[in-house]
């Protein structure tokens, strides 16, 4: 019992903050190899979460109404592309090297998003928009990495969302919706596996599920400017921990 509590608050704020900025997967995928779970296994389960958080997070932008559908073709389509050769390379890697990988992608992750190229700038000073094509490509290299690890992708993702000139509240409505869709195929490619923990990932999933309520009805009250300085915090959290553990 003290699994499953522990399991579902690790998700509650892992869901609030993927919700918010990315990152989540950072607390609950270590968690879920201390409870026992060889890396790949851990890395399938992670996904029940996951997906169970951005159903209510979808729900939750769209009843706001800042979530543009349209999103899909140029964002979540491509991604969930990518997410088949992402997870079809994380079947293939054993779980030693798969540990290994995932520390180095953790570490590369966390600095790449201490690099701010958009710093001080809204999104509709950065220039002009990336064409169609160039937003599908860059989605479909984030689903790779999604299908792959997931932990990170949702900082890839707002990074994409800012160059289309969306600002942190609608680029976060397009996150949810592609992580959902990526998350759905690979955690369907893995469970055809058999690599998923059911018990343990729906337990996770219950915090996900609450923490992306929340973490929707802060983004849309609190607007870009707060927001920014979540994803700045998270981002610093983040590579404080990898340090204090590396």
């Amino acid at each position: 019992m003290t699994t499953y509590l522990l399991l579902f608050a690790v998700g509650l704020v892992a869901g609030t903050v993927n919700v918010l900025a990315g990152g989540g997967s950072f607390l609950t995928l270590p968690l879920l190899i201390f409870l026992g779970l060889p890396p790949g296994i851990a890395n399938a389960t992670n996904r029940v979460g996951v997906l169970l958080q951005n159903v209510g997070a979808i729900w939750g932008f769209h009843r706001h109404g800042v979530l543009d559908w349209r999103s899909i073709g140029w964002a979540a389509l491509p991604a969930t592309a990518g997410s088949v050769v992402g997870t079809w390379l994380a079947i293939r890697v054993g779980d030693e090297a798969f540990q290994q990988v995932l520390a180095y992608l953790m570490i590369a992750v966390t600095l790449w998003t201490l690099w701010d190229p958009f710093q001080g700038r809204a999104p509709g000073e950065i220039g002009a928009r990336p064409r169609v094509w160039v937003l599908g490509a860059g989605f479909f290299a984030v689903g790779i990495y999604g299908g792959f690890v997931q932990a990170g992708v949702g900082f890839f993702i707002l990074a994409a969302t800012t160059l289309a000139g969306l600002d942190l509240v609608r680029g976060n409505a397009v996150k949810v919706l592609s992580v959902f869709a990526l998350t759905a195929v690979s955690l369907g490619i893995f469970a055809w596996q058999g690599m998923v923990d059911w018990r343990l990932g729906l337990a996770l999933g219950v915090g996900n599920a609450a923490g992306g309520f929340v973490g929707v009805r802060l983004a849309v009250k609190k607007g870009h400017g707060w927001l920014k300085g979540v994803v700045t915090g998270c981002v610093i959290l983040f590579a404080l921990k990898l340090l204090l553990e590396g």
